[in-house]
């Protein structure tokens, strides 16, 4: 059996020294079905999102993606290059925004740039680490940004 299989896909504590940035390869188009889908499926009755006459009337002219949703998909499209099987724990996500709009038919790629990150104290056999996670839309625009402190596996320990 090929051992390279049974290898994590993503990155361990060791590689990942403050400065590393990841531009992730998968990207996403974001759809009006995964935007009713996904504000339904968590109980947001939010007209903004689901009701195109009321969203017509708003400065946007139209429904916005649910910024949960680009929150999700930002973090999502970092796991198979950054945490796929070498994760142990998320921590927390911080400083959270969203500097502009989603909407239905926007292509979304993200980076993660790699902030901090320190052995743990109280686990031999993990690290910590912070890294900005950075979504942008088919235009090379900003529309989501956040940190992220995870708990990592250290190689071969």
């Amino acid at each position: 059996m090929n051992e390279d299989l049974n290898r994590p896909q993503g990155r361990y504590f060791e590689e990942l020294t403050p400065g590393t940035l990841i531009r992730h390869r998968v990207t996403r188009t974001i759809t009006e079905a995964d935007n009713v889908f996904f504000t339904t499926m968590t109980m947001n009755p939010q007209p903004l999102h689901l009701d195109h006459e009321y969203a017509a009337g708003t400065e946007f002219g139209r429904p916005l993606v649910n910024s949960l949703l680009t929150l999700s998909l930002l973090v999502g499209l970092s796991v198979h290059e950054l945490t796929l099987g070498t994760l142990v724990a998320n921590l927390g996500l911080t400083d959270v925004v969203f500097p502009r709009p989603v909407f239905h038919g926007d292509t979304i790629h993200a980076e993660s740039e790699v902030l901090e990150a320190r052995a743990s104290g109280s686990r031999p056999d993990a690290g910590i680490v912070t890294v900005e996670h950075r979504a942008m839309n088919q235009r090379g625009e900003v529309v989501a940004r956040c940190k992220r402190t995870a708990l990592m596996q250290r190689k071969g320990v």
